[in-house]
């Protein structure tokens, strides 16, 4: 039985495809019949991607032939060019919904990274605020205790100096008699 397919050719990762008429029982790459056309799935600028000799492919078909499911696509293709046009068209789509995809879950993973950085500056600043506050009380404790003690050693400065006053008219009562005793020793 006749079939219709396509033998690779090519380098690696540079595929090219003959499509031939080759005999069913053949391996995919061994001699073939009639070779029909061929198919460049990697073509770049304007390089040809996809030729068929129409009147060769009828023929073979008219004998029986059988034809594989890619070259039905490819011969769909060829015939409307629009319909490779409308499969790029959706490849471009879905790569650009995916690229969305990925814009969005890049900008959701930074917005929640900015978020904890917000929440974490939230918790210093109130760390922060409450080591003020710790330290405000220590400052006003601190405060009182040098206020007490500069009112005990006022108290003491004051019980110091009533102290001091008082001898001192002590002393000054006992001159006169001591001054006796001198006005005592003048008189003799």
């Amino acid at each position: 039985m006749v079939k219709i397919r396509m033998a690779r050719g090519g380098a690696k990762r540079k595929p090219f495809y003959s499509i031939v008429a080759t005999d069913s029982r053949k391996r995919r790459d061994s001699g073939y019949i009639e070779r029909i056309g061929f198919f460049n799935p990697v073509a770049r600028g304007q390089e040809v991607r996809l030729q068929l000799d129409e009147d060769r492919l009828a023929y073979w078909m008219s004998q029986g032939a059988q034809i594989s499911d890619r070259v039905k696509q490819l011969v769909k293709e060829h015939k409307d060019p629009s319909i490779r046009e409308k499969r790029v068209a959706v490849v471009e789509a879905k790569l650009a919904t995916d690229a969305a995809k990925i814009a969005a879950t890049e900008k959701a993973a930074a917005d929640a990274a900015a978020k904890e950085a917000a929440e974490a500056a939230k918790v210093v600043a109130a760390e922060e605020a409450e080591a003020a506050k710790v330290v405000a009380a220590e400052e006003a404790e601190a405060a009182k205790v040098v206020a007490a003690e500069e009112a005990e050693a006022a108290k003491v400065a004051a019980v110091e100096a009533e102290a001091e006053e008082t001898p001192a008219e002590e002393v000054s009562a006992e001159q006169p008699s001591e001054e006796a005793p001198a006005e005592d020793k003048a008189a003799e």
